[in-house]
Parts: structure tokens; C-alpha cells; sequence
């Protein structure tokens, strides 16, 4: 069994594991103890990295950090280790979330009471930008989404914000799909 572990000195030892893989650490959280100690980890790609987090790099870090961590010796002989990324409908509460999700369909609560759903269009430089968001109304039932004007939000404006996944997009992503399977399969 490991020296008693001080929560600074985890965070010490999985930021440079996480930032070792190339990735950056989004949140940590240890909880429990003695054989009960679940050390939950958060990572993201560097601001950067275009793309997406896939199984393969959230693998490769988990192993770095677990290695880290067993070499370390700051936990119990058997602790539980949870790897995973931010999530499709993550909260925005940092500039570099914000970054990531432009052009993507956010909602967003603002301290005036509004709630604003649409496309992440722009944002700002700094640790506290502005945004311009182009409002999104729902379409009724077999008619077209509605576009707004561009509403430009300070930092300050915003009480709380996430991530929407559209799932229609998902949707009609697969039916283009299938109909290129249909139109393909007869081919020969």
C-alpha cells in the first residue's frame, strides 16, 4: 500500500502522465479510500489538436496514467481508475471549451433569463471572450429550422451554456449513408 496520497500531489502526478500522452488533464476528482479509491480523470485534446478524442489515445493515456501513478506509489495496492473525455454535451466553462465547440449548436442561459439555442459562430481571444451566437428556432414538424441574427454575448452575459447534440444531423448523416449503400449494393 502507497504513502497516504495528498490530492496536489495526484494531480501532480496525472497532469504530467496526461500532458506526457500529449493531451491536456479537463478535471480530476479522487474519491473514497483504501480499496475503495476511484480516481476519475477528464482529458481532452490540446487546444491545437483538430479532431476529436478517440478510444485509442483515451487508452494510451490511461495506461500512462495508471503506470504513472502504480510508480508513484501515492495510492492504495487496489484502486479503481476511470479514463474518459469531456462528452458530447459537455458544459462550457472555459474559453477553450468555447473554442472547441464553434460551430456547433449550443444552448445557453443567460443571466438576463433568456435561454439562447444555435450555432456557435464565433469566439473571441482572451480567458473571457465574446461569442456570437446565430439563434436556431425549432422547426415545426416537417418544416426547416429558422435562422436568427447573429447575438453577440460578453463572458459575463452567460450564466451557463453546454453542448447540443443534433441529433436530426446524426440522423440524416445515417439515412445518406444508407442510401449509398442501397444505390451501391447492385453495382457489381
Amino acid at each position: 500500500m502507497g504513502a497516504p496520497a495528498t490530492a496536489p500531489r495526484v494531480r501532480e502526478i496525472v497532469e504530467a502522465a496526461v500532458t506526457g500522452a500529449g493531451l491536456l488533464l479537463d478535471d480530476l476528482q479522487v474519491a473514497g479510500s483504501g480499496r475503495g479509491t476511484v480516481v476519475r480523470v477528464v482529458v481532452d485534446l490540446r487546444d491545437e489538436d483538430p479532431g476529436t478524442l478517440d478510444l485509442d489515445r483515451v487508452g494510451d493515456v490511461t495506461r500512462a496514467v495508471s503506470d504513472a501513478l502504480d510508480a508513484a506509489d501515492v495510492l492504495p495496492a487496489a484502486y479503481t481508475l476511470e479514463v474518459g473525455s469531456p462528452g458530447a454535451e459537455r458544459p462550457l466553462t472555459a474559453a477553450r471549451h468555447w473554442r472547441r465547440a464553434r460551430g456547433r449548436t449550443v444552448v445557453v442561459r443567460c443571466t438576463d433569463g433568456r435561454t439562447l439555442t444555435g450555432r456557435l459562430e464565433q469566439v473571441g481571444d482572451g480567458e473571457r471572450p465574446d461569442l456570437v451566437v446565430v439563434p436556431v428556432t425549432a422547426p415545426g414538424k416537417g418544416r426547416r429550422p429558422v435562422q436568427g441574427a447573429p447575438v453577440t454575448l460578453t463572458w459575463d452575459d452567460v450564466r451557463d451554456a453546454r453542448v447540443q447534440v443534433d441529433l436530426a444531423a446524426v440522423r440524416d448523416a445515417e439515412d445518406d449513408d444508407d442510401a449509398v449503400s442501397r444505390d451501391g449494393a447492385g453495382r457489381g
